[in-house]
């Protein structure tokens, strides 16, 4: 039950890239030659969200975890709050900001759950590389568009 819940709050943040979906604005954007395929990003996330749900559902039944916890409930709020500011208001500027305090969250968050559960802190550190890229990719694509109509 502890997993499905942490699922539904994987779920919501999954459900705004179905709303705010990449459209032409997107398209138009110059983007680094490093950047995936675009079904590569719903299968990523997709695996992503099971996995630090289940970690989460792992660290809530041990004692002592409510700080990785309210961590990982700020991750998944600032999560959610990406995709409707990159692609709904089309703010790679304000985006890069949300993705960079997800970074840090995410890596205090992974720090904290070591000290608990290593498989927990295994899940979160992939976490991290994964985000690392999105960040570096968003980096680039608001530095490569900034001056453009595009961005």
């Amino acid at each position: 039950m502890l997993f499905l819940t942490f699922l539904i709050a994987c779920g919501a943040a999954a459900a705004t890239g179905l709303i705010f979906k990449p459209d032409s604005w997107y398209d138009e954007l110059v983007k680094p030659p490093f950047t995936p395929p675009r079904w590569v990003f719903p299968v990523a996330w997709s695996l992503l969200y099971i996995l630090i749900a289940w970690a989460a559902a792992r660290l809530a039944v041990l004692p002592g975890t409510g700080f990785v916890l309210a961590l990982w409930s700020a991750q998944i709020a600032l999560n959610t709050l990406w995709t409707p500011v990159f692609f709904g208001a089309r703010k790679p500027d304000w985006a890069l900001g949300v993705i960079a305090a997800l970074w840090v969250v995410v890596a205090v968050m992974a720090i904290a759950a070591f000290w608990h559960d290593l498989l927990a802190g295994m899940v979160f550190l992939a976490y991290l590389g994964w985000l690392s890229f999105a960040t570096v990719l968003n980096l680039h694509i608001w530095q490569e568009n900034r001056d453009s109509e595009a961005a």
